[in-house]
Order: structure tokens, then C-alpha cells, then sequence
């Protein structure tokens, strides 16, 4: 399971009712639905990780998430997941409602596009940045609205979420002071635990 995914697992409380939206090939649900006794489902449009997901145990529905979620009811879950996404998404502010408005929770991951190697990269070289986590060049990349830590913060302010963690780490996913002092310029992949200010 990728590092990403052990640190949102350990915000998910045992027993609870998740949703995975782009659960890939499901390896997140499996841990949590053996682990920790999750009932999960997970929405995915690729074949072949749907194909995955059934091979893993996983309950998977096949859905384009930029076509929203009305199908789901409001608090119908206690936790939404959706783990380095929401960059691919052609409407990222309206399943983030989505999100929120069925689940109690939500957790958020994206690759943070303010980190100062992505600065320097487009400083010196005038080009957007190509890495090991962001590995496509700027014509054939899925990712089509890149975000920083403080443009998440912001949003967040704008939509009255509660952030609950914010977790910034950097490529292998490791923290430290540095980070958590400068997470915008540090940080390369940030990981958000949200519920609603109105949420009981």
C-alpha cells in the first residue's frame, strides 16, 4: 500500500462506513475492511482496477466522478475519501460539496504544486516541472488544476470545512520541523481531514 494511504488509514476510525472515490485497484478499502473492520465501497472508471477491486474483495461501483455524486444520500457515510484526485478532476470545488454533504468527513490528498522544487524548476528552466510524483510532461498529464497547501487552506475557509490534521510530507513521505514551519514551500504531498462546522 502506498505511504499516502497508511497515513489516512490511521484517521479512520474502526467499524466506520467509507467511501473511496478513485479507489484504484482498492488496496486502501481491503486494508481497512481487514484491518480494521470497515464497510467500504469505491467509485473508479478504470477497467482494469475495477477488475482489481472485485479480485480484492472490494465493493466497486463504476463512476465518473466529474459527473458528481447526487446518486449518494446526505451523511451516508462516516468518512469520503478522495486521495490524490482531486487535481484530475474537471470540477474539483463541486465534489468537494459533493463530498462533504454525504460524509461526516472527508480526506483530501494532492500533490502540493507550491513546494520549492516545483519553484525553482519553473525558474530555472521555464518549464513546467517534471518529477518522480508528478512524472507526465504538460500535454498528456491527467492533472489538469494543480493547488497549493495555501489555496487548500483557503478554499477551506471559503466552504466553512473544519480541517481536523493537515499532514504536509515531503516525496517519501516523511515530516519534520522544517515542514511543519514552511509546509507551502517544503511540503510535496499534503493530506487533509475535514468535516463540516455544522456537522455534529
Amino acid at each position: 500500500m502506498r505511504p499516502d494511504l497508511e497515513i489516512i488509514a490511521r484517521m479512520i476510525k474502526p467499524q466506520s462506513k467509507v467511501l473511496d472515490l478513485g479507489c484504484g485497484d482498492g488496496s486502501l478499502l481491503h486494508y481497512l475492511q481487514t484491518q480494521r473492520g470497515v464497510t467500504g465501497i469505491g467509485l473508479e472508471i478504470d477497467q482494469t482496477n475495477i477488475e482489481q477491486c472485485i479480485e480484492n474483495g472490494v465493493s466497486v461501483l463504476e463512476q465518473n466522478l466529474d459527473t458528481g455524486l447526487s446518486n449518494f444520500q446526505d451523511d451516508s457515510f462516516d468518512t469520503v475519501l478522495l486521495a490524490q484526485t482531486i487535481q484530475a478532476l474537471s470540477k474539483p470545488e463541486q465534489l468537494l460539496d459533493d463530498m462533504m454533504r454525504i460524509g461526516k468527513n472527508g480526506i483530501v490528498t494532492f500533490p502540493n504544486f507550491g513546494n520549492w522544487k516545483s519553484r525553482l524548476h519553473l525558474l530555472s528552466k521555464g518549464r513546467m516541472p517534471v518529477s518522480k510524483f508528478m512524472p507526465h510532461e504538460w500535454y498528456d498529464t491527467p492533472n489538469i488544476h494543480f493547488c497549493t497547501v495555501k489555496d487548500f487552506d483557503v478554499l477551506c475557509r471559503e466552504k466553512d470545512f473544519k480541517v481536523l490534521a493537515r499532514t504536509v510530507v515531503d516525496s517519501e513521505h516523511q515530516g519534520n520541523w522544517a515542514i511543519r514551519f514552511w509546509p507551502n514551500f517544503l511540503g510535496e504531498i499534503a493530506i487533509y481531514h475535514l468535516t463540516r462546522n455544522d456537522a455534529s
